[in-house]
C-alpha cells in the first residue's frame, strides 16, 4: 500500500494527492497536522527530520519533496504519463513547474510567514502583501510562458494535464487563498479550473478557504 503523508491544507501534498489520482493509484493517507504541531513529533521525525509534508511512503522508501517524488512515480508507473515524450518537451513542462514550486512556494510556507513575524516583526497585512508579491510575479511569468509557447493547448501542455498542471493549478490554489489578482493571468487562472473541474485534482478542505 502506498502511504501520503500530508495535510489538507499543504500545496505541496496536494500535489502528490493529484497525481496518485491522475495515475490511478490507491493510496492511504496519513495527516500530519501543521497547524497542531505533528510535524514536530518523535514518531513524525522518524519519518522525515525536515518536519515537512509530503512524504510518500512506497516500495519500502521515503520519498520527500513534490517534484522527486512526482517523477518517482512517473518512472515507476509510465502508464497515464504526466511527463511528455519529447525530452524539450519534459524540459519546457519542468521548467514551468520550478517556476510555481521552486521559485514562488518556498516564500509563502507558514515557516517562511512565521519568520516574518516573529522576529522580523512584519504586522499580518505586511505578511499577506509580501506573499502576494510573490503569487503575482509567479502567475506573471507564467502567464507569458503559456500566451507564448505553442505547446500550450487545453492544458498547459498538450490536451491532457501532467506534470505542469499538478504544480500550477496548486500555484492558482495558493494565489486564491491570500487573494491575490491574477486578473492579468487569465490563460493561467483558466487552466487551473479546467483542472479542478477533474476529479483528480479535487482540492478537499482547501474549498473552505477560496
Amino acid at each position: 500500500m502506498i502511504k501520503l503523508h500530508g495535510f489538507w491544507r499543504s500545496l505541496a501534498s496536494y500535489r502528490v494527492r493529484a497525481a496518485l489520482r491522475l495515475k490511478g493509484l490507491e493510496f492511504e493517507e496519513i495527516e500530519v497536522d501543521l497547524l497542531k504541531g505533528a510535524q514536530f513529533t518523535p514518531e513524525f521525525d522518524a519519518v522525515n527530520p525536515q518536519h515537512a509534508v509530503p512524504v510518500l511512503e512506497i516500495d519500502g522508501l521515503h520519498l520527500v519533496q513534490s517534484l522527486p517524488i512526482i517523477e518517482y512515480l512517473e518512472e515507476r508507473f509510465p502508464a497515464t504519463a504526466l511527463l511528455p515524450a519529447d525530452a524539450a518537451g519534459r524540459a519546457r513542462v519542468r521548467a514551468l513547474a520550478q517556476i510555481a514550486a521552486s521559485d514562488v512556494h518556498p516564500l509563502i510556507v507558514p515557516r517562511v510567514r512565521n519568520y516574518l513575524g516573529n522576529p522580523l516583526g512584519l504586522s499580518e497585512e505586511a505578511k499577506v502583501a509580501f506573499i502576494q508579491h510573490w503569487f503575482k510575479l509567479g502567475s506573471d511569468a507564467l502567464e507569458a510562458r503559456l500566451a507564448r509557447d505553442t505547446e500550450t493547448g487545453s492544458f498547459a501542455h498538450g490536451e491532457a494535464p501532467g506534470l505542469a498542471d499538478v504544480v500550477l493549478t496548486s500555484h492558482v490554489l495558493g494565489a486564491r487563498i491570500f487573494k491575490t489578482d491574477l486578473s492579468a493571468a487569465p490563460r493561467l487562472g483558466a487552466l487551473a479550473d479546467r483542472c479542478l473541474a477533474q476529479p483528480a485534482f479535487d482540492p478537499g478542505g482547501m474549498k473552505q478557504m477560496l
